[in-house]
């Protein structure tokens, strides 16, 4: 092979590919503060002339154009300078490989896995969990200094093995990798398993070469061929193409041990609907894979583009250090899709326990009780510090510095994480107890002329003014079985609005102003520091009920908080700063005590109100049992005699305007193609929002007709009288679902298509959408992204993919759905759950903070509620909470309709426009036609 050298390029290809070189000497990070190769730059042989600039690039000059990483943190391994690489610090000089000597096996494995700000590094966690037999410890890849690191895998011994996860980036980059390169460098002797961006950072250090792969690879599948090692036992190997590896091809140091099945790559559809044989099925999604050079089977250097959907050469997807216990894998082991993932992962435990069965050094073997390995950030290294004085000799026997044995025994298995820690951190506030009484009308919803007349004749004299509606429009439970309704009133009513403040636009801190007003109209203003989310959670939890009071009800809203929130609440949640402000409040809550549920299926309705113990019961009841059947015996009120404000002509004549041009979006569009293409995203979920002025618009009497022309299982109607709000939501997506046996469930929804105009059209384009490989790689992404958000708070083992790209029909549209199911940790509170996962996955794409953080650069407003979520937090712990879609907006006379689609590899930008456009017709034409007097008046 020629010789290699350094080149400055611009990332223009798909993906990233690993290459050989022998004799290497390069730095990754100098003394000077000048990247010699930063994240926009590669090593590769000059034969290939494919990049321009040979200019280097100062340290400073490549930060600032990544100006959408404003919090992301530096960790510039320094200590890696050109002929430090084998012999750069005391610590490897002291010679940490283990002397052989005889041990018993290990009876569970402790893994620190390295978070590299990813989305799917959960899926591994839940993964080893089970399978190690103790959850691992997860840290950010900045989270620990190398001194850290040392102490515990070192002088505490805390860890047997070690795991990088995936992530966004390129592993030159000091801050996408963290001290991952030197955790490679220095642990010689801890088994390592590299996945994605891990597997790179493997190749990376020891002399391979980061360049482009030939195409698009995210959420696509590939049959895989491996080679026998261990970490592929009793995985059946793909179809045997006499592939080998030439010595020359890759660094000395690296061993090839997985490939691409030549001429197999394609869809989810494709790979489920065929009878592959021994093929082990591999979304390689990162945006960089490893390539084998040309020295392989005559093939050339770059892989050619597919011929008819299929690739027609290997690309590397696995190596093994020669000496070291280090292993790399390019594609997900973890994804939903990956057949035999889990036997992966169960291999690498028994490369651990093998290794350590045969090489042990006293000094690395101290073992501390396996409580501290269940730990995460960001408070696992100040509880690492202190659990540090409970050491353990050997594995199963313990002792406590400070002869307290009663933690061991009593010590949870799953251990404590960062949501936990959160729930700990607060004493629990003084509770009060609320008592719940219900009546239930059978048979009544039809008699009265549906949900539809019941809403009008309680709460639609006003107007529907602080009143909620979750609505539904379907009887299948799966798709919303119940509808719920209320309105102000109830000596504990309350109506909460809150805007974040002015600092969270410019730091991470996410406090916000709140305004309290109870059903006799007097109000109070606090600050709050810690946000909403936060106030939220402490409500709940001063809230005690007995279960008895609820036992016989066949849904879990039984009364408590009803609103929404807004995407921009996401501060709270982990993500960065918000570039934007929105308009109208983050979030709007009432506390409702009194409320009717319809029971659409068995045509039952049911009035419940909550009441504190001590306070005598209302009239609620009584009351509306006898408004109900009034309704029954009488003839059906047509609701069409409100006296509405007529609509002037210039109105009729207008219509929505987009914030962006279709220039604009499909530049957008591009822009998005290209962060995926140069590997800072596997997808972005690109919106904007279109807008009208409409004054005097009833937004009770819009919504009526909006759930007339799109119908939908998680739709709602809101009104907020302070926050001058109305919210007219026909959502077919469930964001989030805790139900009273403590499963969690998300119903992602990624993949539409318009329905046909004939019957035998429409089953063709819902066949389509069912067989189309872009749609299924961004649902399968996303999927793979709410099984990593769920894992956060789910117990390990629990979190399961019960029905995978579904397509589902909708009044006008086919969308492709899937189901995520967890069953929640017991320490975990209802409001943490929604903090792990918020925003919805389906509304930002993945890695989820690259992503966020991306997007904000590139829309040029806040999304407001748009992408937030619209539902409930029972008093008794429950939720259901959907994805704020298909909504009409109307803040102080302005409606607005968001909407977006997610951005892929395989992304074509004008049909990402119609996609954009279709998705606001519904909630569109249905404003317009109300606006313009065409629909009835209720």
């Amino acid at each position: 092979m020629e010789p290699f050298e350094f080149v400055n390029f611009t990332l223009s290809d798909p993906s990233l590919l690993l290459s050989g070189a022998t004799n290497m000497n390069f730095s990754l990070c100098s003394t000077s503060s000048e990247l010699a190769c930063p994240s926009d730059c590669v090593m590769r042989s000059p034969v290939a002339n494919r990049f321009l600039s040979r200019e280097p690039v100062r340290f400073d000059e490549t930060w600032k154009k990544r100006k959408y990483f404003n919090t992301k943190k530096v960790f510039a391994s320094t200590h890696i300078v050109p002929g430090h690489l084998e012999d750069s610090s005391s610590i490897a000089k002291k010679s940490l490989l283990p002397r052989r000597e005889p041990v018993e096996r290990l009876g569970f494995v402790r893994t620190l896995l390295i978070d590299n700000y990813d989305s799917y590094t959960f899926n591994i966690y839940q993964a080893l969990s089970t399978i190690n037999g103790v959850p691992p410890v997860v840290i950010r890849n900045d989270e620990w200094t190398w001194e850290e690191a040392y102490r515990y895998l070192y002088e505490d011994a805390a860890f047997d093995n070690i795991v990088i996860s995936p992530g966004p980036g390129s592993p030159m980059c000091p801050a996408d990798i963290g001290i991952c390169l030197r955790l490679l460098l220095e642990c010689r002797d801890i088994p390592i398993l590299g996945v994605c961006l891990g597997h790179q950072a493997l190749g990376y250090v020891h002399g391979a070469h980061v360049v482009h792969a030939p195409e698009p690879v995210h959420g696509r599948l590939s049959g895989i061929e491996h080679d026998g090692n261990i970490l592929f036992s009793d995985i059946p190997s793909g179809r045997n193409s006499d592939f080998k590896a030439d010595k020359e091809s890759l660094p000395k140091e690296l061993i090839p041990i997985a490939w691409t099945v030549y001429d197999d790559t394609g869809s989810f559809s494709e790979k489920k609907f065929s009878t592959p044989v021994n093929t082990s099925l591999s979304p390689s999604r990162n945006a960089s894979v490893i390539s084998v050079p040309e020295t392989l089977e005559n093939q050339s250097y770059w892989p050619s583009p597919h011929v008819d959907g299929k690739q027609d050469r290997h690309i590397l997807m696995g190596i093994m250090h020669s000496t070291f216990p280090h292993y790399g894998l390019q594609f997900h082991p973890e994804s939903i899709a990956t057949t035999y993932g889990s036997q992966i992962f169960k291999n690498f435990k028994d490369v651990t326990v093998d290794y350590w069965s045969r090489y042990k050094s006293p000094s690395l073997r101290r073992r501390m009780i396996n409580e501290t390995a269940n730990m995460q950030v960001p408070s696992a290294c100040q509880l690492l510090k202190e659990l540090s004085r409970t050491r353990n000799t050997g594995n199963g026997s313990s002792y406590n510095n400070n002869n307290s044995s009663n933690s061991l025994s009593t010590a949870k298995k799953n251990g404590v994480d960062v949501f936990n820690l959160v729930d700990l951190a607060y004493a629990k506030p003084d509770t009060k107890l609320l008592r719940l009484k219900w009546k239930k009308l059978e048979r009544l919803v039809h008699k009265v002329g549906g949900a539809r007349n019941i809403f009008m004749e309680l709460y639609g004299k006003n107007r529907g003014n602080d009143a909620f509606w979750l609505d539904t429009s379907s009887s299948d439970k799966a798709r919303g079985r119940f509808s719920f309704m209320g309105g102000k009133g109830g000596s504990l009513w309350k109506q909460l609005t809150f805007s974040l403040s002015d600092q969270s636009e410019i730091t991470s801190k996410h406090g916000g102003h709140l305004l309290i007003e109870d059903a006799h109209g007097s109000t109070e203003k606090r600050f709050l520091e810690e946000g909403f989310l936060d106030f939220l959670r402490k409500e709940l939890s001063s809230l005690s009920y007995e279960e008895k009071d609820f036992k016989g009800l066949p849904f879990d809203f039984c009364g408590g908080y009803v609103g929404c929130i807004g995407y921009d609440i996401k501060v709270e949640c982990g993500m960065p700063i918000n570039r934007h402000k929105s308009k109208a409040s983050d979030a709007c809550f009432f506390l409702a005590d009194n409320v009717i549920a319809i029971d659409h299926q068995l045509d039952d309705v049911y009035v419940l109100s909550l009441h504190e113990v001590d306070t005598a019961e209302t009239s609620f009841l009584n009351d509306t049992e006898e408004k109900l059947i009034t309704m029954s015996v009488t003839p059906t009120r047509k609701w069409k005699d409100q006296t509405l404000p007529a609509i002037d002509s210039s109105q009729r004549k207008a219509s929505f305007v987009p914030d962006k041009s279709r220039v604009q979006y499909i530049n957008d569009v591009e822009r998005c193609m290209q962060y995926i293409k140069d590997g800072e995203s596997y997808e972005l979920c690109l919106t904007t929002q279109n807008r009208w002025r409409i004054e005097n618009t009833d937004p009770l009497g819009l919504y009526l007709h909006l759930r007339e022309k799109n119908p939908a299982p998680y739709a709602a109607f809101l009104n907020f009288s302070n926050a001058n709000l109305s919210l007219c939501c026909s959502s077919p997506e469930r964001f989030l679902l805790l139900d009273r046996n403590g499963m969690l469930e998300a119903k992602p929804i990624k993949g539409t298509i318009a329905r046909g105009s004939t019957p035998e059209e429409d089953e063709l384009l819902k066949f389509e959408l069912k067989l189309s490989e872009k749609n299924q790689a961004e649902n399968l992404m996303i999927v793979d992204l709410l099984r990593n958000d769920l894992g956060r708070v789910c117990e390990p083992g629990s979190v399961h993919v019960p029905n995978l790209m579904d397509v589902e029909t909708y009044t006008t549209v086919h969308t492709m759905v899937s189901t995520v199911r967890g069953l929640k940790k017991t320490d975990i509170s209802p409001v943490e759950c929604v903090r792990a996962a918020f925003p919805g996955g389906s509304m930002t794409g993945a890695p989820k903070l690259r992503s966020v953080e991306i997007l904000d650069s590139l829309e040029n407003c806040s999304r407001g509620l748009y992408s937030g979520s619209i539902g409930y937090f029972s008093y008794n712990g429950t939720f259901d909470l959907n994805i704020v879609i298909r909504t009409v907006v109307i803040h102080e006379d302005e409606a607005s309709i968001g909407a977006g689609g997610a951005i892929v590899a395989l992304s074509n930008p004008e049909d990402e426009f119609e996609e954009m456009i279709l998705k606001t017709r519904a909630p569109a034409n249905a404003v317009i036609e109300f606006c313009s007097g065409s629909s009835e008046r209720h």
